[in-house]
């Protein structure tokens, strides 16, 4: 069995979609997912059964100005609110993560203490936004008696949280939609502040990667921005086709668990 850990990456997230796509067309089986930011995403309505290309579908027609009301405080640019009330609209309110067809494991971080927190059990939603919720972009998630925003500020590539669970004969993949770009442009007050952020959020991954089994990490992602929203069907495409050809190295992994 996979154990499948998404990081990451914002639009780049996109492409994790195309990856859950060639590993149904493969028939290679997952035992578990563990997800962070747009990862999370992904990760949660995989495990929820949504077939990935539907996935995509269901983001192609979200109005994004729904998601991005302007919050009345100074702790985030825009409102969570609506982006909560879309995951219900999909998974159900009050879901939890014993729904799910698969064990799925999210990550936030804990905006006070400073920490990576796991949720896996109870209510879905709200560790979702959490696991999501970019910091200054969106308002911290209050849950549990926490501050949680974005999981990847302090673990991009959540594997640690498949290794936590005894499983025999599961098998770690990374899926790493953040390839460090070497010909990046940053002459720009925005391209500086991504540059930035791609760089300290790759730091947080160099450990995660050596737990992994196999790394799937799409070289071509590195020509998109974190914003490339618009070009969701080429991402798809990229980490479809990306898969597709590890086939081998993927069934050789589990031939030999």
């Amino acid at each position: 069995m996979l154990g499948l850990a998404l990081s990451g990456g914002g639009a780049r997230g996109i492409a994790h979609l195309g990856i859950l796509a060639a590993i149904d067309e493969l028939g290679l089986p997952v035992g578990r997912l563990a997800g962070v930011s747009s990862g999370a995403i992904a990760a949660t309505f995989y495990a929820a059964g949504v077939p990935p290309r539907e996935i995509l579908r269901m983001f192609q027609a979200v109005n994004i100005t729904r998601l991005t009301r302007i919050a009345l405080s100074r702790y985030g640019l825009f409102k969570i609110d609506a982006v909560g009330t879309l995951f219900e609209e999909h998974l159900g309110v009050g879901c939890t993560f014993e729904q799910l067809r698969l064990p799925l494991t999210l990550v936030s971080t804990d905006l006070v203490e400073g920490v990576s927190v796991r949720f896996s059990s109870g209510l879905l939603v709200p560790p979702l936004l959490a696991s999501s919720a970019v910091p200054i972009l969106y308002k911290p998630v209050e849950f549990e008696g926490r501050q949680l925003v974005d999981g990847g500020l302090l673990n991009n590539l959540p594997v640690e949280a498949l290794l936590e669970h005894e499983h025999p004969g599961l098998r770690i993949v990374g899926v790493h939609c953040n390839p460090p770009n070497p010909e990046a442009q940053f002459n720009n007050l925005r391209g500086v502040i991504e540059r930035t952020l791609n760089l300290a959020i790759g730091s947080n991954t160099v450990l995660s990667k050596q737990h992994c089994d196999l790394l799937l990490e799409p070289p071509e992602l590195r020509r998109f921005r974190t914003m490339s929203y618009r070009r969701a069907s080429e991402l798809f495409e990229i980490g479809y086709h990306y898969t597709l050809g590890r086939a081998t190295d993927l069934e050789a992994l589990l031939r030999n668990a």
